[in-house]
């Protein structure tokens, strides 16, 4: 296996290095390296990516590096410095494994790493699924995320290092209490370890319950969704007839029979084929129409999805987008550069001169895109399919094309085109 490990020059991902190197020939490994530069912090980042270089050389393992802008990503992308980052490594790593250079990539997170992940998820109001945190493995098509380290803590891991005399690179942005997971290490799990001195035990033995919890869980939904899901309109004399909706109806009467935390899952794997992860109190409220409903209620959810109560099935519907003039145009032109706005996003073309105009319209069966850090075109309906996207979401999912070159689509990052760049807002 080549395995490299995502060395930043921190003391987890040093120790994982040093790990991995004097064992490789024992487990049967091809070690390499991988830093990813995030353009930030500048010549502190510079430092970080020469030692992660040299350290690699000292160890004679191959060594892979790139450098992306995450501020930049970050505001294109609206989020956080810390959910682009984590975004920009990953999309990374996994075109090093599509490249074929590597088979799998380990991070170093470590029992404290999960503690945090765990506690964050938690004030968050996440799931069980949430609950599970940072997984041992994770399978992407191009190959694994491996997580040796989750059963070892940062104390064990400087103790270490130090009894190698290895050094390694501190990142002063874990200091800084402007991002929530330093608030949480810093602030929040001491103070909490002052009523329990082992909560960061207990916090990673939740994610290893909630990860079990799942799996049984999947499997159960898995059995019983086909005996109370059900597509089409029933029709008189019994059966059901295809309606051409994207719609899912639940038998109510099957449904009351389950215990609550069956229903639970049950609506939320309902909502799910249509697109829609629905929250705690969405799921409380679809559980109240089905159970206490009367025959033509309906309930507006966020997704957005409608649920309407029949006498003997829950239906749920998802909405088609409207604009204010009736049913949401197919194509809109996009001056380059300039502006316009189509399926609930305002879109902007930026560019260093005049170009013919770009078209806002839906994706359609045989489109293709080039994922950023990808090895190459995919079918858009492969890209759909990954980000789990359903029913009428799936079917008026928007994208940007110009001269027959897709230059956006919503929810998946894309390789930049020297000439023009879109990028695109919530409206």
């Amino acid at each position: 296996m080549r395995l490299a490990v995502g060395l930043s020059g921190g003391a987890d991902s040093v120790a994982l290095t040093r790990v991995l190197a004097s064992r490789a020939a024992e487990l049967g490994i091809v070690l390499h390296a991988a830093h990813l530069h995030h353009g930030l912090r500048g010549a502190e980042a510079d430092q970080d990516q020469r030692f992660a270089s040299d350290l690699a050389r000292s160890l004679d393992i191959p060594f892979h590096t790139q450098q992306v802008e995450t501020a930049a990503e970050a505001s294109a992308g609206r989020e956080s410095i810390e959910e682009a980052a984590r975004r920009l490594r990953y999309a990374w790593f996994r075109q090093l494994m599509a490249a074929n250079q590597l088979d799998a990539v380990a991070t170093a997170h470590t029992l404290d790493d999960q503690a945090e992940t765990v506690l964050g998820k938690f004030l968050r109001g996440a799931w069980t699924e949430g609950l599970s945190g940072i997984h041992p493995v994770v399978d992407f098509p191009e190959g694994h995320i491996l997580r040796p380290m989750l059963a070892s803590t940062r104390a064990q891991v400087e103790a270490y290092l130090a009894s190698l005399g290895q050094p390694w690179r501190e990142d002063a942005s874990n200091l800084d209490p402007a991002y929530t997971r330093n608030r949480l290490r810093h602030q929040l799990l001491p103070e909490l370890e002052q009523w329990n001195p082992r909560i960061r035990e207990h916090l990673a033995a939740m994610a290893e319950l909630a990860r079990d919890e799942e799996t049984w869980w999947q499997s159960e939904i898995a059995r019983l969704a086909p005996q109370l899901l059900l597509t089409g309109r029933p029709v008189r004399g019994g059966g059901r007839a295809s309606s051409g909706e994207s719609a899912i109806a639940i038998d109510v009467t099957r449904l009351a029979t389950q215990h609550a935390a069956v229903q639970r899952r049950l609506l939320r794997h309902a909502a799910s084929k249509l697109g829609v992860s629905l929250s705690f109190e969405a799921t409380g409220n679809l559980r109240q129409l089905a159970n206490q409903g009367h025959a033509g209620q309906k309930l507006a959810l966020p997704g957005p999805l409608t649920a309407e109560r029949t006498p003997r099935e829950l239906r749920l519907s998802p909405q088609a987008s409207r604009t204010g003039t009736g049913a949401q145009p197919k194509e809109v032109p996009l001056p380059i550069p300039g502006e316009a706005s189509a399926f609930g996003w305002r879109f902007r073309a930026h560019s260093a001169g005049t170009y013919p105009p770009a078209t806002i319209r839906n994706w359609r069966p045989g489109d293709r895109v080039t994922l950023r850090y990808s090895s190459g075109p995919r079918k858009i309906k492969e890209v759909l399919e990954r980000l789990k996207v359903t029913g009428t979401a799936r079917a008026e999912w928007p994208v940007v094309e110009w001269q027959g070159q897709i230059l956006w689509m919503q929810g998946a990052e894309l390789q930049p085109q020297a000439e023009i760049t879109v990028s695109a807002d919530k409206e």
